[in-house]
């Protein structure tokens, strides 16, 4: 049974979706959470430069492991409840629906959060509110360093991963001189930080950097500084449609043609390499977490992703929403889930840390008391129009980055909460 009332469409027997409308627009809340149910929102961008990246893709990979999760846990289990919302990339609008979500639908875990402003805004709203952050598509390594909490996991990537395997293979091809276009707000800078530090340990050198808003469609006056700059490699801190615009914009000028400068797209998604698709992207290196068609299990996942999301495949995005909410959901019910509210996130957090995670898509997977999840990295080589056999086959691997080296070291970040005892 489904109605739709005030903007908010709800429906569900085992597993239930709402689908939220932006904060502004206030919904009614929800009934109370019952005993026995789990509440799990997915927010995000569903209309701007990360829709592709994660968006409803989000939300259906939530789905899955939450239909996962209650088909083989068994009698007993707690009902799960998939909400979303966007958070249109704006701070403010994503903490107001996280405290919504809280205070009034009895949220206890908040998942996906692409926009490292947005999620560190998150981030402080559940660790005072103790309820659980899975912060599976946020970039900023400061979520596992300064910003650290005892109720948030940061999956899949961050900006020092991305940049550890992209930045060190390049400069070991002769990559040495560096431009960054760089997204101008926190994950952007973030990104630049941890790739211009990788550069100068690998013994090259940073010319300088042009800073662009967030969703720029020009960017041609940016591109035309990194092209006079003399570097060898121009390194595009900034993601979605910023990086498939920038890569676009670079052809057009012949930037990246002529042999005397390379672009490195420090994060690209697999949309991405759609979007432009082989002829533009071709040769990229990067680094990801996840790609559909790594092995038996990706491509089994993926292939059920895909059936319901229009023959899409996911992106690591999509794929860290579903481990994290799996692995979440797997700790919360060994946890128990009150007959009154929701689980203490720092309880479960401390649960899903207890022990290894056998994880089908990323992995064996460690969560450590930073709160970053630990599993294997990759980097991959975008194919050749002639190398493809056809949509979706789009990268060639030519390393995997084992666990130990994919991550900053623990004591290297900053924690707060390595300072105490325990």
């Amino acid at each position: 049974m489904s109605m739709r009332r005030g903007g908010v469409l709800r429906f569900g027997v085992l597993v239930g979706l709402v689908l939220c409308s932006p904060a502004d627009a206030q919904p009614p809340p929800l009934p109370a959470s019952p005993a026995g149910v789990l509440r799990i929102g997915v927010l995000n961008d569903m209309s701007g430069p990360f829709a592709d990246l994660s968006g409803r893709g989000s939300v259906l990979a939530a789905q899955m492991a939450a239909e996962d999760f209650a088909g083989g846990a068994g009698p007993g289990a707690p009902r799960v409840e998939i909400l979303s919302a966007d958070h249109q990339n704006k701070a403010d609008t994503g903490a107001a629906i996280v405290r919504r979500w809280v205070d009034q639908d009895g949220v206890a875990a908040v998942v996906d959060v692409p926009n490292s402003a947005v999620a560190l805004a998150v981030n402080q709203v559940l660790r005072d509110k103790d309820r659980a952050f899975l912060a599976s598509s946020t970039a900023t390594s400061d979520l596992t360093g300064p910003q650290c909490a005892a109720t948030t996991v940061q999956w899949t990537f961050d900006t020092w991963a991305l940049a550890n395997g992209t930045v060190r293979a390049l400069v070991r091809q002769g990559g040495d001189a560096w431009f960054f276009l760089t997204a101008d707000y926190a994950f952007g800078q973030a990104l630049e930080r941890d790739a211009a530090a990788f550069v100068k340990q690998a013994g090259g050198r940073v010319i300088g950097d042009a800073r662009h808003p967030l969703d720029t469609t020009d960017l041609s006056s940016y591109l035309l500084q990194a092209q006079a700059s003399g570097a060898n490699i121009i390194g595009l801190a900034n993601g979605g449609t910023d990086t498939s615009n920038a890569i676009k914009q670079a052809a057009e000028f012949g930037i990246g043609r002529d042999g005397k400068q390379r672009l490195a797209g420090l994060l690209v998604f697999l949309t991405d390499v759609d979007a432009l698709g082989l002829e533009a992207a071709q040769g990229l290196v990067l680094t990801e977490a996840f790609y559909w068609d790594l092995n038996g299990a990706t491509r089994a996942w993926s292939r059920r992703f895909g059936e319901r999301a229009g023959g899409r495949m996911p992106t690591m995005n999509h794929a860290g929403v579903y481990s994290s909410v799996l692995a979440y959901l797997r700790a919360a019910w060994a946890v128990g889930v009150p007959a009154q509210g929701a689980p203490s996130g720092t309880a479960v957090v401390a649960a899903m840390a207890a022990s290894p995670i056998d994880d089908a898509l990323f992995g064996p997977t460690v969560i450590r008391k930073d709160g970053r999840a630990v599993h294997a990295m990759h980097l991959f080589q975008v194919k050749a129009p002639g190398e493809s056999r056809g949509r979706w086959d789009y990268y060639r691997r030519l390393a995997t980055i084992d666990a130990d080296h994919a991550f900053r070291p623990m004591a290297e970040g900053g924690c707060p909460l390595l300072k105490r005892p325990g």
